[in-house]
């Protein structure tokens, strides 16, 4: 089973992105280039201070780019090398966040060798609008972030943990709590959804 722990390199402490150690991992997701430009994308090799990117699109070494990450959501740095089918980036990040992504990390590297069935019935979508707001069932309302869209459900990073089971309103979809993660929860929606009826986030 995969962890992390930070390589003591005198040579690369002055990198922060090269201070840990890096998995194999396949997370499909989305690139923003500094022209606005988008990409898919796919996340080959992850540490909290680095990632490998595979993406058709070519930035320039030092270029600011943004990608969104399935099971991880938004990161952002500057490329530092390309390479054959894509560059590295690092990931600017605070602690505390990076400390959440080697979480996040250990559970996509082991994955596979614990056997952990993928949690959804239906293919993952990219939202273009990751911002939205989550009402709870006492009508309160939260800013939330989406970080993993379905036909099915949603994961979204939010501060509050209502209680699994009860009812909620993402935009205005109904679901209710079926998780609680690191980061935020997990919403079953109360009926299958299609593009159409997803369209405030796609």
């Amino acid at each position: 089973m995969y962890s992390f722990q930070r390589v003591e390199n005198p040579r690369t402490q002055r990198l922060e992105q090269s201070a840990f150690q890096s998995v194999s991992v396949n997370v499909h997701g989305r690139l923003m280039l500094a022209n606005y430009e988008e990409y898919d994308c796919i996340a080959a090799e992850m540490s909290p201070g680095d990632v490998k990117i595979s993406c058709f699109g070519r930035p320039r070494t030092g270029e600011r780019v943004i990608a969104y990450l399935e099971h991880v959501g938004r990161i952002e740095g500057n490329v530092l090398r390309l390479v054959e089918d894509g560059f590295v980036m690092s990931i600017n990040a605070t602690e505390r966040k990076r400390e959440k992504l080697a979480a996040q990390l250990i559970w996509l590297a082991n994955k596979h060798e614990l056997g952990l069935p993928e949690d959804r019935r239906h293919d993952r979508l990219m939202p273009r609008n990751t911002a939205s707001q989550l009402m709870l069932e006492d009508g309160a309302i939260l800013s939330c972030r989406i970080m993993d869209l379905s036909f099915s459900g949603a994961a979204v990073d939010v501060d509050a943990r209502p209680q699994l089971g009860s009812a909620v309103r993402l935009g205005s979809l109904q679901g209710r709590i079926v998780r609680h993660f690191m980061e935020g929860v997990a919403i079953e929606f109360n009926r299958v959804q299609t593009r159409e009826t997803l369209r405030e986030f796609l």
